[in-house]
């Protein structure tokens, strides 16, 4: 898997989460992390707060 695929893929979808993109590509998050912050640094992508309220329940990683 290349930077460039993750980068086509987002650019197709708009967005997504890191559970869309590590099951679509089955990766790791880490792996995957490191990737997407090298797009973040060349400007092509930006991360997202989550909406609403979230962060309250902790129900969810905040890191997805």
């Amino acid at each position: 898997m290349l930077v460039s695929d993750i980068n086509s893929y987002l650019a197709e979808h708009g967005r997504a989460s890191m559970a869309d993109l590590t099951n679509r590509f089955d990766v790791a998050p880490a792996a995957l992390r490191g990737m997407l912050d090298l797009l973040a640094k060349k400007g092509r992508i930006a991360r997202l707060k989550a909406a609403g309220d979230c962060g309250s329940c902790c129900k969810c990683d905040p890191a997805t």
